[in-house]
């Protein structure tokens, strides 16, 4: 019988594919990843760390040895994935790699700013890095048979009556807020009442009854009686919101700059959509 079975064709044949199989194993490259898993001092030091920060107390030997040997079983599970080509064709993937290619070519030109680069980004745009303005203004809210009850005509003779010197307390809705705000920052104003209201201010002219202006508490009749605009900045005032946005910028710059010099190596082609 063990005769006959070594004298079978398909026995050699699976025998001669082991042994070149075998062979291959020893002799033949890597995979993607190589065969090879170091897990360095340093990664198990972070390990131990974040465990114990998670924790509240020193990593024990057993749970240690279990970290390794999961981040071991996340590595080979990786190779194995490349090795099988699951990483091609995954738009999540490819968009984290994209991403840290990214990070790096930015990176790459990480220079800190001087003085001249920060005074001459200031000088291009001062009005983004300007204190907000300070605003004095007289309000009351309009009643509740205001905007959407009221016609536009009741509404003027409303406002007309305030230009004629009326009592804005005999108009006006009672109220909570201030009748009067003095020389406030408009950004504290906008956080009291509401972005769209602060930029009205900035909008209205100065003296006389303005109105419906809306706010987060309802529509308001407004008097601007002061706007005075901050001068423009220096560096040493505003440099930490220079220099986060020179550096913006510069990130920027260096990705616009990298890709265009890399798109010169690739040939792209884009076929015409079908119909």
């Amino acid at each position: 019988m063990l005769r006959r079975l070594l004298r079978d064709p398909l026995v050699h044949f699976l025998g001669l594919g082991a042994l070149l199989f075998g062979i291959y194993a020893l002799v033949g490259p890597p995979g993607p990843a190589g065969d090879r898993i170091v897990i360095t001092r340093a990664e198990i030091a972070e390990m131990a760390r974040q465990q114990e920060a998670l924790g509240g107390r020193p990593v024990t030997k057993d749970e240690l040895a279990a970290l390794i040997e999961s981040r071991v079983r996340d590595e080979v599970f990786y190779r194995e994935g490349l090795t099988m080509g699951l990483d091609r064709n995954d738009l999540v993937i490819e968009r984290r790699v994209r991403q840290k290619y990214e990070l790096i070519a930015e990176e790459e030109d990480s220079a800190e700013p001087s003085d001249a680069d920060l005074e001459a980004y200031l000088r291009a745009q001062p009005e983004r890095f300007r204190q907000p303005p300070d605003v004095a203004f007289t309000q009351i809210i309009i009643p509740a048979g205001g905007p959407g009850k009221m016609s536009p005509e009741s509404l003027e003779v409303l406002r007309r009556r305030l230009e004629a010197g009326a009592d804005p307390l005999s108009i006006g809705q009672p109220t909570q807020l201030p009748l009067e705000v003095n020389d406030t920052p408009l950004d504290l104003v906008a956080r009291t009442f509401g972005g769209p209201f602060a930029e009205a201010l900035l909008a209205i002219p100065v003296g006389g009854w303005q109105g419906p202006v809306a706010s987060s508490y309802g529509a308001h009749f407004v008097r601007l009686d002061r706007r005075t605009l901050k001068p423009p900045p220096r560096l040493e005032d505003v440099r930490s919101e220079v220099q986060r946005e020179w550096e913006n910028a510069r990130r920027e710059r260096t990705r616009a700059e990298r890709f265009a010099r890399l798109k010169k190596q690739y040939r792209v082609v884009v076929e015409t959509p079908a119909g």
